[in-house]
């Protein structure tokens, strides 16, 4: 809908509201000059139960959660006593022309005393809800709209969060094969008298690398490879004390580690966390637990 069609809805709305208000509005005067309101208070007391009515309702357009909700209770029980008050004034003409007795809406005592306590209530009701409601309104501050920043961060913090198990692995780089080529052989020349071989050209000698500085204060070749300190024996207290599982081992702690859980949380970091083992080991672990209970499944009828 274009923003024309938009206004002139709008007014539309406005306008039958604007109705429907002073249609309200006979009864209810009416209904107050019966409880005892001089004419200035019965005067004012539609806006009182219909002002409320439209200060809820802009109400529910604002809040959200529980304060919407009561915002809505406050609206259907000001249009319900509304409602019952233009009832009233319906059944009972002596009201069109103030003829009545004052504080008599009702011939049935209970159902008088009832009615009476509603309407006397009303102005009360729209005192206490309607300041409840406007500080609601004025203390609401709206949730803030997502920008496409705040989904960046979001996204790459999910990426740093993920587990070092279950991310892909990378594919190894192609092996680089050095291939020598044949040297020719030498070639004949024809000088007249005789055929001499022509010799080949020397072999230009390789650069000699600079020498570099090891670790140890030695002297040694860029090319090469810092010889090793000579190492004794490692200790007992330095060596694990846990030996050495076999891939039998790691699959019968791994299917206990797993036994209680759904298949959709074996994970390949829950069980490297569960019984301290490689990532690599753990997805193998993973896929062997998943691919036996597969089996188990479709051979159980």
């Amino acid at each position: 809908m274009n923003r024309t069609g938009r206004i002139a809805l709008v007014l539309a709305l406005v306008a039958v509201v604007g109705m429907a208000f002073r249609v309200s509005w006979n009864a209810l005067r009416d209904i107050a000059n019966a409880v005892g309101a001089d004419q200035t208070a019965a005067a004012l007391y539609p806006f009182v139960v219909d002002g409320l009515m439209a200060l809820a309702l802009v109400a529910t357009l604002v809040l959200v959660g529980q304060d919407r909700t009561f915002a809505l209770r406050v609206l259907g029980t000001y249009t319900g006593a509304s409602l019952v008050l233009n009832y009233v004034h319906g059944l009972v003409p002596a009201l069109h022309g103030a003829t009545v007795d004052w504080g008599r809406l009702a011939d049935w005592d209970p159902a008088n005393w009832a009615l009476v306590l509603l309407a006397t209530s009303l102005p009360v009701g729209s005192i206490y809800f309607g300041s409840d409601l406007v500080a609601k309104v004025l203390h609401h501050r709206p949730a803030p709209i997502p920008t496409a920043d705040t989904n960046a961060e979001e996204s790459t913090e999910t990426i740093r969060k993920r587990s070092t198990a279950d991310l892909g692995e990378s594919t190894p780089a192609p092996a680089m094969t050095l291939t020598r080529l044949p040297v020719p052989e030498p070639v004949a020349v024809d000088l007249g008298k005789s055929i001499l071989p022509l010799k080949p050209m020397p072999a230009i000698p390789a650069p000699i690398p600079a020498p570099i500085a090891a670790p140890a204060g030695r002297i040694v070749a860029a090319g090469s490879t810092p010889p090793r300190g000579v190492t004794g024996r490692v200790p007992d207290a330095a060596r694990s004390p846990r030996p050495r599982r076999t891939a039998d081992q790691l699959l019968a702690e791994a299917r206990s580690a797993t036994a209680g859980l759904a298949d959709a949380r074996v994970t390949a970091e829950g069980i490297r966390r569960a019984i301290h083992t490689s990532p690599a080991n753990a997805r193998k672990l993973r896929d062997a637990l998943l691919a036996e209970r597969a089996a188990t499944a479709v051979q159980t009828p």
